[in-house]
């Protein structure tokens, strides 16, 4: 055990006492998203049988039920102690899933329960992820964000590696709709988690001062509020704007594509799984080898502008070469850079806020402005393109977006500095 401990501590730059939390984070966001990845495919495949033109509707119905999930939230926040909330977030989800299965296995309305999926996983992810990073900014201070996020979130990378090899095995041995009963599995294995990790801090020297395990009080709209009042978190809710608006212009157009140029639904499964299991390995291999060195030498700055510059230049090449390929290599370097290096960072910038903001604000960014930005999206492109205007001419007009974010992630590092260092308000 102690040579394993050694080994850990090589690895992830853990001091000894954080061995433990870290093994225990990376094996829950594991599971998470092990337990998604076992549906993103199933999701994808859905979201074109439910029809490509029905996306942009799909993307509001995903937005008005963050709208209003929200708030309660928010009201179950101001009240559970901080286990208790996400345990509770966590068998909710887990229930949906088992109803799903009872829905698919029952065969009634094919079409719509592939739209009421694509909705429901779309929610699900953002939610439980957001919930997540709100958990690891609670457990570890700035410091250690810097330097632990990386190697926790490649525990996220593994499990997205392992659940697209699952499934494929899987659905050789069994229906499709067992798949939701395994990933409410690895749900379940995510609360033991959680209470371990909760069990640790509240071990933790200075425990009783900081409250971490109790309520976290505020109103049900107490996200909104707090986002609307912070200069520093609009900025954050900016930059995830402007990252979710790229990405789903990406996302509509390769779709559309792959629709028009792949007819079988087990092929475009294929590829989806493909594009899932090349941008997992490179991710990990990033989280693991990259971010925490180039966050510690160049600063978090650097994290945060290298999605935004790439994204610049791949929306150049796209609008030159408007091709499938072009779209599923750009899909690729994008999602390596939000997951490998922008998610990490980001998340960083919220070990300097409140308890309160790190998880109703977060929770409100990572998701209302999150899919607010998809529907939102889906609504301009298609109303873009009814004037005359084509995807490439589309792509063009991304570039100077993706250098006003870059901007953004700049500004926002050195606030976040400030805000560390305590020679700034929140301004």
């Amino acid at each position: 055990m102690t040579k394993l401990r050694a080994m850990i501590q090589t690895l992830t730059g853990a001091e000894p006492g954080e061995v433990a939390p870290v093994a225990w984070s990376f094996l829950y966001f594991f599971c998470l998203l092990c337990g998604y990845y076992i549906l993103r495919p199933v999701r994808d495949e859905m979201a074109i049988e439910g029809g490509v033109q029905h996306l942009p509707w799909m993307m509001t119905a995903t937005f008005v039920t963050l709208l209003l999930v929200t708030p309660l939230f928010g009201y179950l926040s101001a009240r559970a102690p901080r286990a208790r909330l996400l345990l509770s977030v966590y068998a909710f989800f887990g229930a949906n899933l088992v109803g799903f299965f009872l829905l698919l296995t029952s065969h009634a309305a094919p079409h719509w329960i592939a739209r009421m999926f694509f909705v429901w996983l779309s929610v699900f992810n953002l939610f439980v992820v957001s919930v997540f990073w709100s958990f690891m900014a609670d457990l570890f201070t700035p410091a250690q964000g810097a330097r632990l996020f990386a190697v926790i979130a490649a525990g996220g990378s593994t499990g997205a590696m392992f659940g697209p090899v699952l499934t494929t095995g899987l659905t050789y041995a069994v229906p499709v709709p067992v798949l939701m009963l395994v990933s409410a599995g690895f749900l379940g294995a995510c609360g033991w988690c959680i209470h371990r990790l909760d069990r640790w801090s509240r071990e933790q020297p200075g425990h009783r001062s900081l409250h971490r395990g109790e309520p976290i009080g505020g109103g049900i709209w107490a996200g909104i509020r707090l986002v609307m009042a912070s200069p520093y978190l609009l900025g954050i809710g900016l930059y995830l704007f402007c990252l979710t608006t790229t990405a789903t212009f990406i996302y509509l157009e390769q779709a559309r594509l792959v629709s028009e140029q792949i007819q079988s639904p087990e092929g475009r499964t294929r590829l989806f799984a493909t594009i899932d299991l090349a941008v997992n390995v490179i991710t990990f291999l990033t989280q693991m080898f990259i971010t925490s060195q180039m966050i510690g030498r160049f600063g978090l700055a650097s994290a945060l502008v290298v999605l935004p510059l790439a994204s610049a230049v791949g929306f150049g090449v796209i609008g030159l070469m408007p091709l499938l390929v072009c779209y599923v290599l750009f899909t690729i370097i994008r999602r390596v850079g939000e997951y490998a290096v922008s998610k990490p960072a980001r998340e960083v910038l919220f070990t300097v806020v409140s308890r309160e903001e790190k998880y109703k604000a977060k929770n409100f960014i990572d998701t209302a402005v999150s899919r607010g930005g998809d529907a939102a999206t889906g609504w301009i492109v298609n109303g873009v393109k009814a004037l005359g205007f084509s995807a490439s001419q589309i792509s063009w007009i991304l570039v100077p977006l993706a250098c006003i974010w870059a901007w953004l992630g700049w500004l926002l590092a050195r606030h976040e500095e400030l805000k560390r260092t305590g020679r700034s308000p929140d301004s």
